[in-house]
């Protein structure tokens, strides 16, 4: 991961003694490696957020569901409000309904990490407009247990078009790409809820890029990377 200039002015919180040595033996990261799409571990991740400014708003509350074996383990969900001791009412509880009484209940921001990235061990992370949720880890992670993300993610809001290139979605939200396969969430804007049907159309993405002979994180990675390529040399022709 390329370090982000706006992560130096961060200073951690204070951690007791029990949470960093958790942090300490936290797992290794995966690459995107060789690895067969059916034995990766693949957690897909989404955070609600205090706005969208990745400089200065704050995670809220976090889920994630695991991808293994080629399906989604529903015994191995993940889901954790953060207590934001100053948080306000902002046009962002419109989204996503936390109100600042749910937050006050949430658990410690650094035991909240702590536990997200203990369950997510070594893996590969994918989420919908990826950037944006590894941006708000990273910052999240540095600001509130000093700890640096080095885990690889992959962008499910650019696997989508790429591998179903006949879609009439383009690079539609996740709402679009989730009617487009007639799927149902009916907590949008929940973290846990929107993780899992993430997760859903990941099942059905990597499904189809088998179909297209792509069998590793590697493949996938480079045909993701040439597909990008592609796509913006495409728009500097217009």
């Amino acid at each position: 991961m390329i370090p982000l200039a706006w992560l130096s002015g961060l200073n951690p919180a204070p951690l007791t003694p029990e949470q960093t040595e958790r942090r300490q033996a936290l797992p290794a990261v995966h690459s995107l490696d060789d690895t067969a799409l059916n034995a990766a571990r693949l957690v897909v991740v989404d955070v609600e957020t205090t706005g969208l400014n990745v400089r200065r708003d704050n995670i809220l509350s976090i889920g994630a569901v695991v991808i293994e074996g080629g399906a989604v383990d529903l015994g191995s969900q993940f889901e954790r409000m953060l207590y934001r001791p100053n948080h306000k009412v902002t046009e962002t509880v419109l989204i996503h309904g936390i109100a600042p009484g749910a937050v006050k209940q949430g658990m410690p921001a650094p035991d909240a990490l702590l536990d997200f990235m203990e369950f997510a061990g070594e893996c590969v992370f994918m989420a919908f407009h990826a950037p944006f949720d590894r941006r708000m880890l990273t910052r999240g992670l540095r600001q509130d247990l000093g700890h640096t993300l080095r885990h690889r993610f992959i962008d499910i809001a650019d696997l989508a078009p790429m591998l179903c290139p006949e879609a009439k979605v383009g690079r539609g939200g996740l709402d679009e790409w989730q009617d487009y396969f007639n799927l149902s969430n009916s907590e949008r804007h929940n973290a846990a809820a929107d993780a899992l049907v993430t997760a859903e159309i990941a099942l059905i993405l990597l499904s189809k890029a088998r179909a297209q002979k792509i069998v590793t994180l590697k493949e996938l990675n480079d045909r993701l990377v040439h597909w990008r390529r592609l796509r913006q040399s495409r728009s500097g022709r217009f």
